[in-house]
């Protein structure tokens, strides 16, 4: 099987790497992920943002850690996977591009993919509260489609309760310079010090708040309230 460098093609921008820590690679038939955990300057295109080959252990080992996890009690929210731990490499079982790509990475064209996508989005984020994890990686593109239901992925940047508290600052590595702009204005609204020790429930609420551009917002609230119930 081939595989070959995976980007989305984001409308305006062109090309853009699928993924800030690890190299994405998708076989030709389009029937498998792969997450690489390699630091690839020709795939990030000099932009890596993790270079410490210690931290891109850490970041495989959680990866694997809740996708494991997640296959024990919510088997039906992740995709069938396979692993590679001498090569670092996760094998995702997928149909086609990304749910992101396959909306033309315009959340206006979610509901023409996915009818249902918002209900069973929030199912998976219940399944993680219900498992005690938070999840920061929740672009649009951590999630694929098969058999018509949501597979969510990309666990490299998820804690449990008793991990807490975190600072923003310690993980700048995990989020773009882009996003980072975004987000800024949230931390002020917010409150939040990027030095300061958040609760995993803050920074929870903020990963919605900073991706709130790529989604609709009656989902960004119905998100939120998942985890501010008990």
């Amino acid at each position: 099987m081939t595989f070959n460098y995976y980007y989305n093609n984001v409308p305006g921008v062109g090309l853009c790497r699928n993924n800030l820590i690890y190299t994405s690679l998708m076989s030709d038939n389009k029937q498998v992920f792969c997450q690489w955990y390699h630091n690839d300057s020709d795939y990030h295109n000099g932009m890596n943002e993790v270079v410490d080959p210690s931290l891109m252990d850490i970041k495989f080992n959680r990866e694997v850690r809740y996708l494991r996890l997640m296959s024990k009690e919510y088997p039906q929210h992740v995709p069938i996977f396979s692993i590679d731990e001498q090569e670092r490499k996760i094998y995702l079982e997928v149909q086609g591009d990304d749910f992101w790509e396959q909306a033309g990475c315009l959340w206006e064209n979610y509901l023409k993919i996915l009818p249902d996508w918002q209900e069973q989005m929030l199912e998976i984020f219940n399944a993680h509260k219900s498992l005690g994890l938070y999840k920061y990686s929740l672009h649009p593109s951590s999630y694929f489609i098969v058999d018509g239901k949501l597979k969510s992925f990309n666990y490299f940047f998820t804690y449990e309760e008793s991990e807490g508290p975190l600072t923003v600052r310690e993980h700048l590595s995990h989020i773009s310079e882009k996003r980072r702009q975004k987000m800024k204005p949230k931390t002020d609204e917010m409150g939040i010090d990027w030095d300061a020790p958040q609760s995993l429930q803050t920074m929870q609420m903020l990963t919605f708040e900073s991706f709130s551009s790529n989604y609709p917002n009656e989902f960004t609230e119905s998100a939120k309230n998942v985890f501010s119930t008990n």
